[in-house]
């Protein structure tokens, strides 16, 4: 059965590339370090803050040893700029929508910072849609450790096969399935088919409402 859903955000509910990679650039400008094109970007992020900072430095030709002051400035500058530019993808709303009618209960689960990860969400869906919104937190492991999932699965009230994990990128592939979900890659994200293919996604949608599709049949 098909009980609950478990989002990731970025790339799969919203498109926040500009805000992540606006930020990074302010902060790199501040440490006199080159700029970063914007595409580049849909490749830095999805394994959390700090694989983001020393993809960029790396990127840039900087060391390691700027990655821990140029996140802490990054974080201090992204408290008040996760939402620059954010918006929810097309169709987003009317799925999620469609599935609160149908009663099913849904949850999100990020590698974005827990507080920002809940000022994104509450402003572009409210308060109401989502049982659990969780961020990257200390003591629970980022994706594509299977943790968090399995805790956002009980905290839903669902055992995990019952659970579609839904998600833009090689890591929400494999954090669904190392959490025995049925996983659903979305191809209006940061990433392709073939990334979702090869880290064996069970479903591949193109576009939001064949999700409620995937639902309605309940298999």
């Amino acid at each position: 059965m098909r009980e609950a859903c478990v989002f990731d955000l970025d790339g799969t509910l919203c498109d926040s590339v500009v805000s992540i990679g606006t930020c990074v650039n302010h902060v790199l400008e501040e440490f006199k370090l080159p700029l970063v094109d914007m595409e580049r970007f849909y490749y830095f992020v999805g394994d959390g803050v700090h694989r983001l900072i020393l993809r960029t430095l790396a990127h840039v030709g900087a060391g390691e040893e700027l990655a821990e002051p140029v996140m802490a400035r990054y974080l201090e500058r992204f408290r008040e700029e996760c939402l620059f530019e954010v918006k929810p993808y097309a169709g987003i709303l009317p799925m999620l929508q469609a599935i609160r009618e149908r009663g099913i209960p849904m949850a999100v689960l990020s590698n974005k910072p827990h507080e920002n990860t809940r000022k994104v969400i509450y402003t572009l869906f409210g308060e109401e849609l989502f049982a659990v919104v969780r961020g990257q937190q200390e003591g629970i492991p980022r994706k594509p450790d299977p943790k968090g999932a399995l805790l956002e699965a009980a905290l839903l009230g669902v055992r995990p096969k019952d659970c579609l994990y839904v998600g833009d990128t090689a890591t929400d592939m494999c954090t669904g399935n190392r959490a025995g979900m049925e996983t659903v890659g979305v191809l209006w994200g940061f990433r392709d088919r073939e990334e979702l293919m090869a880290h064996d996604a069970a479903h591949i949608i193109g576009h939001p409402m064949e999700l409620v599709e995937l639902l309605d049949k309940g298999v």
